[in-house]
């Protein structure tokens, strides 16, 4: 029953995406993601999702508490082109006697700040010397973006410990170990901050001489597949989220692949995201190598 009508719940939110019409029942995500559509000229021709339930709480014996995925896939049609945009969300929806009171995306909490400033110096012996190769990278993003590869740790905001696997794959060299506040590595489950933490990340890519190392760029446009977007949320300074470029709409505008929000292929401004705030910046990296 209750699973029947967490379904119910997902294709009413389907018919709001590919509603010609708006409602003013839809959601503000909703009208968001349409928003943003129209604005590039793009459309959702179709949307399918699948739900899946995670875990069920029993609060009392009225009371029950669901934990489930969304899985969307969006076919949009811009112009002549055509592609499908993936996301999960997770959420969170508690029921009385069987009926939904309550049902909403699950928020995910900021990152600790990391006060240390995380040192971009390198030791003899490391290597640091390498040539970026990008389709590695998309490929990884592409093969990861909603399950976790066992060979890492997985954090709750995963985001940047996603895109610096997606770079190392791409065979960035990790250095620094085993010094937290220096370099960019992972290894024997310990990290520096600058592969876990996107605030550090976000310092590190153009502050590096060596190894891993980017140019920030202006125009979203001049991204390549397996460049690096940063976003600062709330525009305060304190950067939140990490995305890498998988792919570009029929504009030349950079498409994303993420973790925590777990999406592929997703438009990079995060306009229907419910992080999304009117103050929200936007740091654009394209990845520099030794070639």
């Amino acid at each position: 029953m209750i699973r029947k009508l967490l379904m119910e719940k997902v294709h009413h939110v389907i018919e709001e995406y590919t509603s010609r019409s708006q409602s003013d029942y839809e959601s503000d995500k909703v009208r968001r993601k349409k928003a943003s559509c129209e604005e590039r000229h793009a459309e959702i021709v179709k949307v399918d999702a699948t739900g899946k339930v995670l875990r069920i709480t029993q609060e009392s014996n009225e009371t029950q508490t669901i934990l489930y995925d969304v899985h969307y896939k969006y076919l949009i049609k811009q112009g002549a082109l055509l592609y499908l945009e993936e996301e999960v969300e997770n959420r969170r929806a508690v029921f009385y006697n069987d009926k939904m009171y309550e049902d909403g995306e699950i928020q995910i909490q900021r990152e600790e700040s990391v006060e240390e400033e995380v040192s971009v110096t390198h030791e003899e012996g490391e290597r640091v010397t390498y040539r970026y190769d990008r389709l590695s990278a998309v490929q990884y993003a592409e093969r990861w973006w909603n399950s976790y590869n066992p060979a890492f740790k997985k954090f709750e905001n995963d985001c940047t410990n996603y895109i610096s696997q997606c770079l190392h794959a791409g065979d960035a060299p990790m250095r620094g170990y085993p010094t937290k506040g220096k370099g960019w590595w992972m290894r024997n489950q310990n990290w520096s901050y600058s592969w876990t933490v996107a605030n550090s990340l976000r310092w590190y890519i153009p502050n590096s001489t060596i190894g891993l190392r980017g140019r920030l760029v202006d125009d979203p446009k001049e991204l390549k597949l397996g460049d690096v977007i940063c976003y600062d949320f709330e525009g305060d300074g304190r950067f939140d989220h990490t995305t890498i470029v998988t792919g570009k709409d029929a504009a030349g505008d950079p498409l994303v692949n993420a973790h925590t929000f777990n999406s592929r292929m997703r438009y990079w401004k995060y306009e229907d995201s419910t992080a999304y705030t009117p103050n929200m910046k936007y740091r654009f990296f394209t990845i520099v190598d030794d070639r």
